[in-house]
């Protein structure tokens, strides 16, 4: 390769690198807006943060990846994983973080599979923040096996009439639309996986009893069980073909459990500052905690890991950008992330010692948040599973 292409190289790389800093700082400014202090009250309070969600749809981020034929930045999977990972980082946790992240991913099979027509109409009021949309995958009786779904679809003239029940659906307190994976064809035991369909339906109070569920973490932001019956939805707002809707959830997969990882990152990171702020500034025994090694060295190594968990993300975020295989590294990002957000998040907890359950400190509500992450959106178990039979080529165990 000759100088000048070497420093075409140089020259480009320093670009990007310069580019993603951009938006690292925008995010983290706009973030940090909204003190610890506003978390705290949303949480307390189960308030849902329409003011944090409004200013980050006003600097056009909900659209991140959305392309700009339809009101979007146009920008890449790196861009939106940086951008909540800022969010999660300023002590937002995942109250900040999943408010942003739902108006960008659940969308993906829209933006993927819709006709063009569903794109121009739907689209643009998403990338605008002016339509919430719920997420309906997951039933009481069927947990990870998606195949075993009961909410079912059945055609009648030119529209589709919903009976089902759906839990752990994400804003359904106040949203919109709806994102519905049904049945509408009886499950195939030799492939079954086909005949579930993916409808974008309104949120109609009527034929939709949403009832919140009370959990341990990220109370501002609704989880939800749906009670569906007689939801009609036309024809026009089916996504793709009929009996393909569990295959356009998979394609969506990837980039979630990426930037999942990014995100309890983030979490972890803001965890890990708080704990050595107080190491640096507590006093016990005449001397710093921070000055003792059994404090110390934990959080040492809570830095390494999510510093090596961060670079898994980043390297399978851009094998995503760059239209390159990435489910091992995906699957490898949600794992590392999820456990040394969660450990750094513990270990904050541990240093911070009694006055860790009082709620000034702020690391109890970060560490009932992360937890979630190693539970969802995907188990650890389930990504060790994927690994051993996929990268591994071990014999299917589920």
């Amino acid at each position: 390769m000759s100088d000048t292409s070497l420093d075409a190289l140089y020259a480009a790389s320093d670009a990007r690198k310069q580019h993603l800093d951009d938006v690292r700082q925008a995010a983290r400014k706009l973030a940090d807006r909204y003190p610890l202090s506003y978390w705290r009250e949303c949480d307390k309070n189960e308030k849902y943060p329409w003011e944090f969600v409004n200013a980050f749809a006003a600097a056009g981020w909900m659209g991140v990846m959305m392309p700009e034929e339809y009101g979007g930045m146009g920008l890449g999977l790196t861009e939106a994983a940086i951008m909540l990972q800022e969010v999660a980082a300023s002590g937002a946790g995942m109250s900040g973080a999943s408010a942003v992240h739902f108006y960008i991913f659940p969308p993906a099979p829209i933006l993927r599979h819709g006709t063009e027509e569903m794109k121009k109409r739907v689209l643009p009021a998403l990338a605008r923040g002016e339509t919430l949309m719920a997420f309906g995958v997951t039933e009481p009786t069927s947990g990870v096996d998606t195949s075993r779904i009961r909410t079912r679809a059945e055609r009648k003239g030119d529209r589709w009439v919903i009976n089902g029940q759906k839990v752990w659906s994400t804003n359904a307190q106040n949203a919109k639309k709806y994102l519905i994976l049904a049945r509408t064809s009886p499950r195939d035991e030799q492939r079954p996986l086909d005949g579930m369909t993916l409808f974008f339906a309104d949120m109609d109070r009527k034929h939709c009893d949403v009832r919140v569920i009370d959990k341990l973490g990220r109370a501002a932001v609704d989880s939800n069980e749906v009670f569906i019956d007689g939801l009609e939805v036309a024809d026009e707002n089916v996504i793709g073909e009929v009996g393909k809707g569990f295959y356009y959830l998979i394609d969506g997969l990837n980039p979630e459990r990426i930037v999942v990882g990014t995100e309890t990152v983030g979490i972890g990171r803001a965890a890990l500052g708080m704990a050595v702020k107080y190491a640096n500034e507590r006093v016990v025994f005449d001397r710093p905690i921070g000055k003792n090694q059994a404090v110390a060295n934990p959080l040492a190594e809570n830095w390494i890991r999510l510093e090596a968990a961060n670079a898994v993300c980043m390297q399978a975020a851009e094998l995503f950008d760059r239209g390159l295989p990435c489910g091992p590294e995906s699957n490898a990002a949600k794992f590392l992330g999820a456990d040394a957000g969660y450990l750094a998040c513990d270990q904050a907890m541990q240093t911070h010692g009694g006055y860790a359950y009082s709620k000034e400190y702020h690391i109890e509500r970060l560490w009932r948040e992360v937890r979630l992450l190693r539970l969802a959106p995907i188990s650890q178990e389930m990504v060790l599973n994927y690994v051993a039979n996929k990268v591994l080529g071990l014999p299917k165990s589920y």
